[in-house]
């Protein structure tokens, strides 16, 4: 059931004073103080209903499965703006007024409002792993486990330069949901992926080969279902998460960090790549011992911790 917490009062990074910001969120598994708690945070076009009925990682949550909700409390926020509340006016017309720290700022006020001290468990995919990173940024002693999924502490130049194309689409098209959809599922597969699944086949009926059907579809489906207003929030999130940003160097900020850290790369990831992460990886090793770096192999890119939820489940067996 989604319920509602109202943030008052709150200062964005950027000196935006807002009187009042409705946090939604939902809850799974053991009620609230009966458990370990494990945040997820959802991504781009995701939202707080991670398990259950349309659950969107129902692979990896739920009962029986890795992060067992007969074991786990399990809690997610939605984003403020992404729309999931149906409520009109909760949607945000500057779509820069948030980037990812502010984002975090706001789930901690949102887990103080719930007396959540601790959390056994962080963990979140492409954007929400980058609030995740956020979040143990701000609160160093909160999380035990820290699980940054297909993501990074930092939105790269390859990835400022994806999302810049993105809200030029978005900004510009006469269709611009349906139009960054398609540019997006370019970065969110791979070649590889492409050619396994379609390998060049024709649709007769739409006159066109499968691979255009599949994007098109694709297009339609979010433009039903998600809002422009959240599309350019959560993608100018995505293009500004920066853990070191007024803080000094990563390793400064990293080393106060007490998690235990378990970064999951995908190794076919054109959107935040293994290289990429391989480098966090080794750096984290100069100042901590509880860190590891584990890959997801897949065709499927970016998109595979939505799709490989054998293999995810299997690399984080040791930490649920």
């Amino acid at each position: 059931m989604l319920q509602k917490i109202d943030i008052s009062n709150f200062t964005t990074v950027k000196g935006k004073y807002i009187d009042n910001i409705p946090l939604t969120y939902e809850t799974f598994g053991r009620p609230l103080f009966q458990a370990p708690v494990v945040l997820v945070n959802h991504a781009l076009t995701g939202n707080s209903r991670v398990c259950g009925e349309n659950g969107w990682w129902n692979g990896l949550i739920g009962e029986g499965k890795c992060i067992d909700t007969n074991r786990y409390t399990v809690l997610s926020f939605n984003i403020p703006g992404n729309g999931y509340d149906r409520v009109e006016e909760n949607l945000i017309d500057d779509y820069q007024i948030f980037n990812a720290r502010d984002i975090a700022r706001i789930f901690l006020k949102g887990l103080e409002t719930l007396k959540i001290e601790k959390l056994y468990a962080t963990i979140g995919g492409s954007v929400g792993g980058g609030i995740a990173w956020e979040l143990a940024a701000l609160k160093p002693n909160l999380i035990r486990h820290l699980i940054p999924v297909a993501c990074d502490w930092k939105s790269t130049d390859w990835l400022k330069a994806n999302c810049l194309v993105q809200e030029q689409i978005l900004l510009n098209s006469n269709n611009p949901i349906h139009d960054a959809r398609l540019h997006a599922m370019l970065m969110y597969r791979s070649p590889e992926s492409f050619k396994q699944k379609f390998n060049r086949t024709y649709n007769e009926d739409k006159d066109m080969f499968n691979i255009e059907s599949w994007l098109l579809h694709h297009g339609e489906k979010l433009n039903k279902r998600f809002k422009l207003s959240a599309y350019k929030e959560l993608n100018y999130i995505l293009a500004n998460i920066d853990i070191t940003a007024g803080r000094g160097k990563f390793l400064e900020v990293a080393n106060d960090i007490s998690s235990s850290i378990h970064i999951i790369s995908v190794n076919s990831d054109v959107f935040f790549t293994e290289a990429e992460d391989r480098i966090t990886y080794q750096e984290l090793q100069k100042v901590k011992q509880n860190v590891t770096h584990r890959i997801i192999n897949s065709v499927h890119g970016h998109d595979a911790f939505l799709i490989e939820f054998g293999q995810l489940s299997e690399l984080l067996k040791d930490v649920f």
